[in-house]
């Protein structure tokens, strides 16, 4: 992947994780969208949407580098892959709804 492409990528991901993290910090107006489940204690959502948000930042930072760090942006890929794979075994389990894992 060319570096420009990479910087493109990133980039969407900072707005992607921006909207995620709306999501969460407001699970009972807009986070019904994404099949948030109501009420959650405001502590879970806060320390979700910062670490949402600190993803969100870490793909801003690398986009702007002169240098991509690689090793970075792998490490940020499993950690969203994990994230996706929690929400997925919660669907397949009954515990999430389907529009959660898209």
């Amino acid at each position: 992947m060319t570096d420009t492409t990479m910087r493109r990528v990133l980039w969407a991901s900072v707005a992607f994780n921006a909207v995620g993290a709306l999501l969460f910090a407001f699970p009972g107006s807009i986070g019904r969208l994404a099949g948030l489940p109501t009420p959650v204690p405001v502590v879970y959502s806060a320390i979700v949407v910062w670490f949402v948000l600190l993803f969100g930042g870490s793909y801003a930072w690398l986009a702007s580098q002169a240098v991509i760090h690689r090793p970075m942006v792998a490490l940020a890929a499993i950690g969203k892959a994990g994230a996706f794979g929690a929400v997925l075994l919660c669907w397949l389990a009954g515990a999430a709804p389907g529009v959660a894992v898209g």
